[in-house]
């Protein structure tokens, strides 16, 4: 009976599982480190190190085949997040709180990563090919839900607390909040989750090819016919934004004799949780839709443009620090629909390339390799603002979205990869 249950009861809020963490340690974090006082350059470069799980993610994601199943990787998963999110919430208001808060986003970030490779095995294993088909922009849905979750409503109900109450409260309370929704989901999905009788370990280890699988597939990835322009563009396609993403909210909420646009906590929430994202979903179906018309190879260098120049919104931001509410939001809507159109050829690139017989674990790496193009540039973005100021900050910027247009020249591009296959109405 359990195997039976219809999807609708448990994909929305697996997909809503999986995104609201990754959103809290990318995103939130940075907006709670800046509102308790630490530097832009501390914030860059210690946040970005927690992209470093999903970096490595690929290597150990044979250990979640290897043992148990998905179905506890997964419960048991949301259970170690939500004592992470416990652990941010009681150690805020210590005087090393930087540290602490630090170490448990890290075992959010491992366990956020290893829930991803086990909620998306078994959301292969649950359904047949239709229903995944039919699933995927359903799953895509509750991911973006998750992320106007944590960019919008956490935010805004953290800026609430910080004037009616202070900033530790608002902290401590969004993140206890987060902790109870996670015991939540560990507990529903327990309940909810079927149980295809295709998951299952690998009890017998050493008579199993997967060990040996996952290195052929491995080397396979690093042998591909111009890799090192391949590796180039997954690490350089996101340069510029790498940098901009951390020092943006930074920016709107820092006071204008600082350089920013002197938001408070929830005007900064409403800008990205609710606009941004619109404007994000919005730009990523038109260039999906694009894309199938005419294919990847026709679209790449609008794209490329799309991701990139709409940076150059920040530079008049910073120049004219506008005092219209709706003139910052228009701004920022424009740069993320850019970056959801522009993002589309990112996502349909690593497809690409990923084509053939270790689909899956090529995958993997590609989103790795993504990661690590986020983490390095990002690490360093604070330290740059810091030593150059949001003026010229956002003008090095326009310079840094060049790697991308050099080496998106020489990457290899089947002229048909994306387009939607004409059917015969013989």
């Amino acid at each position: 009976m359990n195997k039976q249950k219809t999807p609708w009861s448990w994909i929305p809020s697996l997909y809503f599982a999986e995104g609201l963490p990754y959103v809290v340690i990318m995103t939130v974090s940075v907006i709670m480190y800046k509102r308790m006082g630490i530097s832009n350059g501390d914030i860059a470069l210690y946040t970005s190190w927690l992209y470093l799980p999903w970096v490595i993610k690929p290597l150990w994601s044979p250990i979640i085949d290897l043992f148990k199943t998905k179905r506890i990787w997964i419960v048991v998963m949301q259970l170690l997040i939500g004592a992470g999110m416990g652990g941010v919430a009681l150690t805020i208001q210590m005087p090393n709180f930087f540290q602490y808060t630090l170490l448990f986003f890290w075992l959010m970030a491992f366990s956020s990563a290893t829930h991803d490779i086990a909620a998306d095995g078994f959301y292969m294993l649950a359904l047949d090919e239709s229903k995944q088909a039919f699933f995927v922009g359903i799953r895509s849905t509750f991911y973006r839900v998750a992320m106007i979750a944590g960019q919008g409503m956490l935010i805004i109900l953290a800026g609430y607390w910080e004037v009616t109450k202070s900033i530790t409260f608002a902290w401590t309370f969004t993140f206890v909040v987060i902790a109870v929704m996670f015991v939540i989901f560990a507990l529903f999905h327990w309940l909810m989750l079927p149980k295809p009788d295709s998951d299952h370990s690998v009890t017998e280890i050493r008579e199993t090819k997967a060990v040996k699988e996952f290195f052929a597939s491995f080397s396979k990835f690093f042998i591909k016919k111009k890799i090192g322009w391949i590796l180039g563009f997954l690490l350089f396609f996101r340069f510029a934004e790498a940098q901009l993403v951390k020092m943006a909210a930074p920016f709107m909420l820092d006071a204008r004799n600082l350089g920013g646009l002197g938001l408070t906590t929830s005007e900064v929430g409403f800008i990205y949780g609710t606009v941004g994202i619109i404007s994000l979903v919005l730009g990523g179906l038109l260039g999906g839709f694009s894309a199938s018309a005419k294919g990847l190879k026709y679209w790449i260098w609008w794209m490329i443009i799309a991701i990139n120049i709409p940076n150059s919104v920040y530079v008049y931001l910073s120049l004219v620090q506008p005092e219209s509410f709706w003139i910052i939001n228009a701004c920022v809507a424009v740069e993320q629909f850019g970056y959801g159109f522009g993002f589309t050829a990112y996502v349909l690139y690593m497809i690409h390339i990923s084509e053939g017989e270790f689909k899956t674990s090529h995958y993997a790496i590609a989103t790795g390799f993504m990661a690590l193009g986020m983490m390095i540039p990002g690490m360093f973005s604070g330290m740059i603002e810091e030593m150059l100021g949001y003026k010229t900050f956002f003008i090095y910027i326009m310079f840094a979205t060049i790697p991308s247009f050099l080496v998106a020249k020489f990457i290899p591009i089947d002229p048909n990869f994306g387009k939607k296959k004409k059917t015969s109405t013989v």
